[in-house]
């Protein structure tokens, strides 16, 4: 009886460490993802002539580069929204949603696209093709540019801390302060996000781009 007793209880914890070591790793593998970087790419150091974007006259114009099937980039579209809510009139933004070659028209217009149409100041705009994030450079969702009123490239980066998560972090403080005419920050950030050429997983049924 003891015998039995005995080898029931070190299966018990047995299973139990095994259950501990299998959380710890899933939490790895979660901690991993939130936290690798996505290809910053190397946007034009002036505002490309090739571009079919105007900057606005006079203002420092921000673009931002997403994938409408990204999750990680609804934290992107958060952070923006207060982005312009403290810069109010001091910045025009643009946010444009990849739509891949062959995708019918308006398959771009998610949930992300409403989120960013909604802010004040911000256009929301169709990249078919990705034919304008190829001009910038730009091969991650949530990668944002920011050109002076001269056409000046004065940042590059995300202003997320990792990948789906807002609060405060050194891309959108770095972005502020120069729109605040303060030049202290790093004019470079990490980005945070998917792919944003990566057609074969947008195919898939929901389209979503992330793969943990």
């Amino acid at each position: 009886m003891n015998l039995v007793k005995l080898s029931n209880k070190l299966l018990v914890t047995a299973s139990v460490a095994l259950w501990l070591v299998a959380i710890g790793a899933g939490l790895g593998i979660i901690w991993n993802y939130q936290n690798s970087p996505g290809a910053e790419g190397t946007p034009p150091t002036e505002w490309p002539t090739s571009s079919q974007l105007q900057p606005v006259v006079g203002r420092p114009t921000l673009v931002m580069f997403a994938h409408p099937k990204c999750p990680c980039s609804r934290a992107s579209i958060g952070e923006l929204e207060r982005l312009v809510s403290k810069c109010q009139g001091r910045v025009a933004v643009y946010v444009l949603f990849l739509r891949p070659q062959g995708f019918a028209e308006g398959w771009e217009r998610t949930d992300l696209w409403e989120s960013a149409a909604r802010i004040p100041d911000v256009t929301a705009i169709s990249d078919p093709g990705g034919v304008e994030a190829k001009r910038f450079n730009s091969e991650t969702s949530g990668m944002s540019v920011l050109y002076d009123a001269a056409r000046h490239l004065i940042f590059a980066g995300g202003i997320t801390a990792s990948r789906g998560h807002a609060g405060d972090n050194e891309g959108l403080r770095a972005v502020v302060d120069l729109l605040s005419g303060e030049v202290n920050s790093e004019p470079r950030s990490t980005v945070y996000g998917c792919p944003l050429f990566n057609e074969r997983a947008a195919s898939k049924p929901g389209g979503e781009v992330c793969s943990k």
